[in-house]
Parts: structure tokens; C-alpha cells; sequence
């Protein structure tokens, strides 16, 4: 009788169930109600924002004089070889405009005020000020890879920025705005930046002594609480100290040459980086191990890093792309004779004015930064001894087209030295980490914006431009004081020796390709090589021909946004 009843009783709710009418969901999307209700959903769109960030292995040397790249495919070889156009950019980043969007959203959200972050009021208001300047920073930042990328003189003479979104726009809303003027693009970017720095700790795990007066002067301010929401956990996320860091990159960038030439800007630059420095200390604060920060854990975790990625697992893929074929790899990108050139004697002469330079004996006496970042013939790499030239077997230059060097050098900067390819298939793989920022990019900025205002030996905060060049020569073993730092007495002078530290110290990470637009040089000079015969050093004097155009100096907007968008203006030339 009861298993009856029962089942009477499942027969009757199964048609009860059939008389019901079902509202099916439009779409299987979460709206911003339903965002909102979960701070995890929400946080998880600001945390969009840090997707697509910059980092130094684009490996863009390939498009430059530093370097040729080769595969035959690679998209820098195709856009240094003549390719470049509004259609095929590799270099483009105008996709980082879906960064920018996400962050609008999660602004919308926190303005919306109903996002509960913790019940406690004080922490939830900690919560909603360090995310929001967290949004804030993002947004600048991915509007500043898109200004880097294609600012540029217009069709009508004007020098232009880009559109700055503000707002989330919906789908069918209206994305035809027209650039900002440069200056204007800049100057969004800078109120960006400043309205975060009034928000965000200037570092994550401060002390109670040192946490920011923003927070430590809130009503019923609380140590406890604010280490809930500013811990060290958070110290790979941006920061205030990053956001005045970016704010120098961006003020050198808008000072340079090619853009506003401007005094004002370089002291902008100098000032930020010069506040930044001593708080490590100045000069002195330079890491001794930022000329290798990539070559183990405890160098990728030094002080060198001002804001990195997080560390990942064992992994080959870099070196799989650049070691040698002899030792397993690709062979893929090729540091150039016109590269190898930079590095000064060991007593920091240039090779050019150097009277001990032997042209048959190249790496004898050099800078030790050339044997650090560059496979030379002879060199010791991956487990094997690299010899390019006669009788150097797969490693030769052009014996394996797309494997073997094409210029007599290998790369070995951002490469683990101690990973192993096998010749079983299998390997050794070491930890990598993207850095986003480091210290030496920061000292380099700081020198070039102070020597910009008043030569080599004005100091802004106490640091000069000598003082720096003089500090990263020591470090790279240059012993100090060096006669060639000694004898530089003028602007231009110092001017060319600046940007040949940077070349150096900042090789393969990415800077060079844009640097070389920013001071509005030559963009086409050949790239050269170097092959040992057997018994001489022969220079190769043009192992690959640059071919931009013109106006090359200035990135074209994609053509498809040019098509979509009648208030978009194109860049001349494109």
C-alpha cells in the first residue's frame, strides 16, 4: 500500500510538473545585477585588464638593426623586409582597446556602489579603493601601449593621439570617435595615473608606519584590516610605485623627438623616476643582479624586477626557439654585427675610437655584457661549444637555412643557462617569468630625460646622468672611472652614449623597435654579419636590407578601423 501511494504521489508532481509553464533564460550571460552580487565575478573583470600586458619577449629586434630573425615567416622579418602596411602590422595594439573595455565595466560596477567586498565597512571600503585605482592604472596603461603604437602624424599635418574611452559602451553603441590630439592623449593617460596614485598602496605589505596617509587617515583605520586587503599576496598586481614608474616611461616617451620635444615632459619623466630611485637608495640601489635578472630564481626574484608576471614552471620554449642546432634549438633570432659593435672595450672606449680593437681577435678585451648576451664563434652554450664559422658544422653561418645563424651570432640574453635540449627529445627546462618593468629601465630613463634638460652632469633628486652611466658601467665590470665617461662633456655627446647603454642593457626586451620611432632615427640601417673563414674574421655587409618607408616612424591605425570608423583619421603615408 505505501509503495502505491508513492508512486501515485511521483505520477501526480510529474504531471503537475507538465501543467507548468518554464521561463527559459534569454541567454546563458550574467548581467551587471547579477555581477555585482558576487565579488568574485567582479573582480574576475578587472582581472581581464591584466591580460595583454607588454612584455620582453616579443622579440620585435627582429624588425630592427639589432637583430634578423630566421624563420622566413616571422611577421618582424616580413614588416623589416617591406611588408609593413595598414593591413598586416604585427606591431599593431589597438587590440588592447578589450582591455580597456573590461576595466570600464568593473568601474561601472564600483561606482554602481552594490558590490559587497566584506561585511566590515572600513575593509570594504579598502577593497573598493585599491580596485578602483587597480582599474584606473590598467586603463592608462593599456591606452598608452595604444598611443605607443599609433600615434602619429595625421592626414592633416596634426600630430595625434588616440580615442580615450572613459565608459563601457555597450554593442550597439557608439565606438566612432575621433583621436585625441597627441598632447590630449597624454594628458588622459596622466589624470588616469594620478587619479589611481591617490588610491593604490604604494606597495603591497607595508608596515603599519608606512602604510599610505589615504588609508592610514580613514575613519576607525584599522592595521589588521588593511593588511587583509594590501597584503604581500597582492604584490604582483600594480601598484603605486609601478604607476609612477609608468608615468616616467610615458612622459620620456612623450618628450622624445618624434612626438613634443618638450622640456616640461623630460622633467616629468626625471622627477618620477628620481623619487622612485631613492627610495632604493639611488645609485647605489642598482642590482647587481639586473644584467642576468632572467638566469635563475633568485634572480628573477631580486630587486632588479619592479613589476613581473608570475614565475612559471619548468619550461623550454624560448630556448627551443633561439639555442643553437647543434644544442637542439631553432637558432631563430640572430644578434647582428651592427649589435655586437655597441659593446665598448673593456675600459669603455668605443671599438671605434679604441686603440687595442684587434678586427681579427673582435671578443678579446670587450665589455662582459657582449659574452652574457650574445653567442659569439668559439662560445660555450647549451652543453655544447657553438662554432659558426669553417668547420662549425650545423652551427655555421647559412649551412641549415632557417636553423643556422644567418650573421655568425647566436642570442643568449633571456635565456636560462641551464636548460638542456637533449638529442633524445628529451630536456631540462627551467623556471621564466615576464617582466613588465625593471629598475635599469627606470635609471635609464631618468638619465636620458636629466641629460635632456641640462646635460650630463645636471642632477635632479641628487642623481645625474653621469652618475647613472657611470653606476651601470661599474656594474657590467667596466672598472670606475672610465676616461671615455670622463672625456664626455656635451649634451649630443652624452646624448648618443645614453642611448647606446640602452641599447644594451635593454637588448631583446622589446624597447628597441620603439625607441628607435620615439628619437626619430634611421629605421633602415643594414643589417651586417661576421664569419670566421678558418683563419680571419670576414665582415658580411649585408646579410638583410631594411625597407620601411618614410613614415614608418609613425604605425598606421588598423585599415579595418579606418573603414568602420569615418571619424578616425589615418596616419600620413598609410
Amino acid at each position: 500500500m505505501k509503495s502505491l501511494t508513492k508512486n501515485i504521489l511521483i505520477v501526480l508532481v510529474l504531471v503537475g510538473m507538465i501543467g507548468c509553464e518554464f521561463e527559459p533564460i534569454d541567454e546563458n550571460r550574467l548581467d551587471l545585477e547579477d555581477v555585482s552580487n558576487f565579488p568574485e565575478r567582479a573582480e574576475g573583470i578587472l582581472l581581464n585588464g591584466y591580460t595583454g600586458l607588454v612584455n620582453q619577449y616579443s622579440f620585435s629586434e627582429g624588425g630592427t638593426d639589432d637583430a634578423v630573425n630566421n624563420n622566413l615567416t616571422n611577421n618582424y622579418k616580413r614588416i623589416a623586409l617591406g611588408e609593413l602596411n595598414a593591413q598586416f602590422n604585427p606591431a599593431s595594439r589597438w587590440g588592447n582597446y578589450e582591455q580597456v573595455f573590461w576595466v570600464n565595466k568593473f568601474l561601472k560596477i564600483i561606482e554602481a556602489g552594490k558590490t559587497q567586498w566584506s561585511r566590515d565597512t572600513l575593509t570594504n571600503t579598502m577593497f573598493e579603493m585599491r580596485m578602483k585605482g587597480e582599474a584606473l592604472a590598467l586603463r592608462g596603461l593599456h591606452h598608452f601601449y595604444v598611443l605607443q603604437a599609433h600615434a602619429g602624424i595625421g592626414q592633416s599635418g596634426q600630430l595625434l593621439g588616440i580615442p580615450y574611452f572613459t565608459e563601457f559602451i555597450e554593442s550597439n553603441g557608439n565606438f566612432n570617435v575621433p583621436r585625441l590630439s597627441f598632447e590630449d592623449s597624454v594628458q588622459a593617460i596622466l589624470a588616469d595615473f594620478d587619479a589611481a596614485l591617490n588610491l593604490l598602496p604604494t606597495d603591497y605589505g607595508l608596515s603599519a608606519g608606512n602604510v599610505d596617509p589615504w588609508y592610514s587617515n580613514l575613519d576607525n583605520f584599522d592595521y589588521d584590516k588593511y593588511g587583509i586587503v594590501n597584503d604581500n599576496f597582492f604584490e604582483l598586481r600594480i601598484s603605486g610605485r609601478i604607476v609612477k614608474a609608468l608615468k616616467a616611461r610615458l612622459a620620456l616617451f612623450a618628450a622624445s623627438p618624434s612626438f613634443l620635444d618638450n622640456q616640461s615632459y623630460y622633467q616629468m619623466a626625471a622627477t618620477n623616476a628620481s623619487e622612485i630611485l631613492n627610495t632604493i637608495g639611488g645609485v647605489a640601489g642598482l642590482d647587481p643582479n639586473g644584467i642576468e635578472f632572467y638566469a635563475s630564481d633568485v634572480n628573477i626574484q631580486s630587486r632588479e624586477s619592479l613589476w613581473r608576471g608570475s614565475i612559471g614552471g619548468n619550461s623550454v620554449t624560448f630556448e627551443r626557439r633561439m639555442f643553437p642546432p647543434s644544442v637542439n634549438g631553432n637558432g631563430e633570432l640572430n644578434p647582428t654585427q651592427n649589435f655586437v659593435d655597441a659593446f665598448p672595450m673593456l675600459d669603455g672606449t668605443p671599438i671605434n675610437s679604441s686603440n687595442t680593437y684587434d678586427p681579427q681577435n673582435p671578443y678579446a678585451d670587450r665589455d662582459p655584457r657582449l659574452e652574457k648576451y650574445v653567442v659569439v664563434n668559439g662560445a660555450e652554450f647549451g652543453g655544447g661549444t657553438i662554432n659558426t664559422g669553417v668547420g662549425g658544422g650545423n652551427d655555421r653561418i647559412d649551412s641549415i637555412q632557417g636553423l643556422s645563424t644567418t650573421t655568425g651570432y647566436y642570442l643568449k640574453k633571456l635565456l636560462h643557462p641551464d636548460v638542456r635540449l637533449n638529442d633524445d627529445g628529451t630536456s631540462q627546462g627551467k623556471r621564466h617569468a615576464n617582466v613588465y618593468f625593471r629598475y635599469t629601465e627606470l635609471f635609464l630613463i631618468l638619465a636620458e630625460a636629466a641629460n635632456e634638460i641640462d646635460g650630463p652632469d645636471h642632477q635632479v633628486n641628487g642623481i645625474s646622468a653621469r652618475d647613472i652611466i657611470a653606476a651601470i658601467r661599474n656594474r657590467a665590470g667596466i672598472t670606475q672611472p672610465d676616461n671615455y665617461l670622463a672625456s664626455i662633456a656635451t649634451k649630443e655627446d652624452m646624448r648618443e652614449l645614453i642611448r647606446n647603454e640602452r641599447r644594451i642593457e635593454l637588448s631583446f626586451e622589446g624597447h628597441r623597435f620603439w625607441d628607435l620611432r620615439r628619437w626619430g632615427v634611421n629605421l633602415n640601417e643594414t643589417a651586417r654579419g661576421l664569419f670566421f673563414n678558418g683563419t680571419n674574421y670576414q665582415e658580411i655587409p649585408s646579410v638583410e636590407t631594411r625597407n620601411y618607408q618614410s613614415f614608418a616612424t609613425y604605425m598606421p591605425i588598423p585599415n579595418s578601423e579606418i573603414l568602420k570608423f569615418s571619424e578616425l583619421e589615418q596616419n600620413n603615408g598609410w
